[in-house]
């Protein structure tokens, strides 16, 4: 074993894809990219989520309470990280990267048409948001493109660097205690 830096740690447990976060606050949509989530608690589904006020989305999710985590495939990588390298302040994100927003069913903030899948959310604590920038989200609705199902999702390493979901292993017959959130 060689030491790792510790302030590199999150390259290691970086928990799942990286994602498209959008809202709706005073008539404008936005969307920004995120790889900082986790899933903290199965029902209802809530989600940890770092926004962060350096973020154009951290004031519209503080005022409004609702976002939209998109979830895009690696199709999308290019665009996912250049909209994460430009503000919302000064840039219309779904007109410049050639996104279609969608309404939602339960929040004000789009659906991306081009995402394999939609989860509407609301904040339901924002107690560790001014200390941790850590927004804690119910997730209230969710939708799946079909024909996308399947395509590999990114994974940021933290570099610049992303893998793409590989190789799929079915253990179901083996999670005997955890069989309630099986298909």
């Amino acid at each position: 074993m060689e030491e790792f830096a510790v302030n590199k740690v999150f390259r290691l447990l970086e928990p799942g894809p990286v994602v498209l976060v959008t809202t709706s606050f005073q008539g404008n949509m936005n969307v920004m990219t995120m790889g900082f989530h986790m899933m903290v608690q199965h029902e209802p589904p809530l989600i940890g989520a770092i926004i962060g006020p350096w973020d154009h989305s951290y004031t519209a999710l503080k005022e409004t309470g609702e976002c939209v985590i998109a979830i895009p495939t690696a199709a999308l990588a290019e665009k996912v990280v250049d909209i994460g390298n430009c503000s919302g302040r000064h840039t219309d994100k779904f007109a410049t990267f050639g996104l279609t927003s969608s309404p939602a069913g339960e929040v004000e903030a789009p659906l991306i048409k081009e995402c394999y899948a939609n989860i509407e959310c609301k904040v339901v604590d924002k107690t560790l948001a001014n200390k941790y920038d850590l927004f804690i989200l119910e997730a209230v609705k969710a939708w799946v493109d079909p024909k996308l199902e399947g395509q590999p999702t990114m994974h940021h390493k933290g570099d610049g660097t992303f893998s793409l979901d590989g190789k799929v292993i079915n253990l179901q017959d083996r999670m005997v205690k955890w069989k309630q959130f099986q298909d």
